[in-house]
C-alpha cells in the first residue's frame, strides 16, 4: 500500500524554501550590522584591528631599536670614560691613502728613472 502524499512533499519544499530565504535575510542583516559599525568607526575616529596590529608592530620595532641604540650609547660612554682617565687606548683605523703605491712612482722604462 503505496500512497504519494503530495501535501507533505510541498510541505517539505516550503520549509526547505523558508530555510534559504531566512539564510538570504541573515546574510543581509549580517552586511547591514557590519556597515553601521564601520560608519561607527569612521565617525568617531576608531581604528580596525588591522590598523591597530600594523601600529603595534612598528612600535615594537622602534622599542627594539631603541633598546639597541640605548646599548650602543652606553657601550661608546664607557668607551670615552676610559680615555679620559687614560686607561682605554681608542681603536685607531689605518689611514687612508690617496694614491696607491704603483700610482705613487713616477713612470720608468726598463727599471731606471728617466731625465
Amino acid at each position: 500500500m503505496q500512497t504519494s502524499n503530495r501535501f507533505f512533499d510541498d510541505l517539505a519544499k516550503m520549509a526547505n524554501g523558508a530555510m534559504s530565504a531566512a539564510a538570504g535575510v541573515r546574510e543581509e542583516f549580517e552586511q547591514m550590522i557590519r556597515q553601521q559599525f564601520e560608519r561607527f568607526l569612521g565617525e568617531h575616529d576608531l581604528v580596525t584591528y588591522e590598523e591597530f596590529a600594523a601600529v603595534r608592530e612598528q612600535a615594537a620595532a622602534a622599542r627594539a631599536a631603541q633598546e639597541s641604540l640605548e646599548k650602543r650609547i652606553s657601550a661608546l660612554e664607557k668607551e670615552l670614560a676610559g680615555l679620559k682617565e687614560g686607561k682605554a687606548k681608542p681603536a685607531r683605523r689605518a689611514p687612508k691613502q690617496a694614491k696607491t703605491a704603483a700610482s705613487a712612482k713616477p713612470a720608468t722604462q726598463n727599471g731606471t728613472k728617466d731625465k
